[in-house]
């Protein structure tokens, strides 16, 4: 019996040091594991050499709308579906497994991934919760997350047809500067 709680204990602390890696907060951690406040704050100090940040999480299905965290978070959505249908994962592990991966996906093409592991966790809640779901894009035929309910017969999305100030951001400005 203290094996298996010792055993249990082991794959607690490794699930936490994966989520603290990948820059959960503490919020998602104590929702995730079993292990106490006083010891996760402990582990994220050991794992990040800082504390956690404070303040509250991002609770909002309107944020998943905007334009490239649509497109972030649809890519997300996708590659979490095709784990759980496939890859015989779920859970805490389906999230670990699908961050990682959208996180290898980006880094190919933009470099730098607009959804964070707390805003990854909190879609698969939404989704769980029915508020949010994914919708066919009648050009593209690419599936994105809208919310639940939303009229989507006609449904195009944000890559077929985004918005007039889609990627004018300070960073682009910044960058196309540089160039020129």
């Amino acid at each position: 019996m203290r094996n298996k709680s010792v055993v249990n204990e082991a794959r607690e602390i490794q699930i936490a040091v994966e989520l603290i890696e990948l820059g959960a907060r503490l919020q998602l951690l104590q929702e995730e594991t079993g292990l106490s406040r006083e010891r996760l704050l402990r582990l994220y100090k050991e794992v990040k050499g800082e504390s956690p940040s404070k303040g509250m999480l991002p609770y909002s299905t309107d944020w998943f709308m905007s334009w490239l965290p649509n497109i972030h978070s649809s890519l997300f959505m996708g590659i979490h579906q095709y784990l759980l249908k496939n890859a015989n994962v779920s859970g805490v592990e389906a999230l670990i497994k699908s961050y990682r991966l959208y996180i290898e996906q980006v880094a190919v093409t933009t470099g730098e991934p607009t959804l964070s592991i707390t805003r990854a966790w909190f879609l698969i809640r939404f989704f769980d919760a029915k508020m949010l779901q994914l919708t066919e894009c009648k050009e593209c035929g690419g599936h994105f997350v809208v919310h639940t309910n939303e009229l989507c017969a006609s449904y195009s999305c944000g890559i077929c047809r985004p918005p007039s100030r889609a990627g004018k951001t300070k960073k682009a400005a910044q960058a196309e500067a540089a160039i020129a």
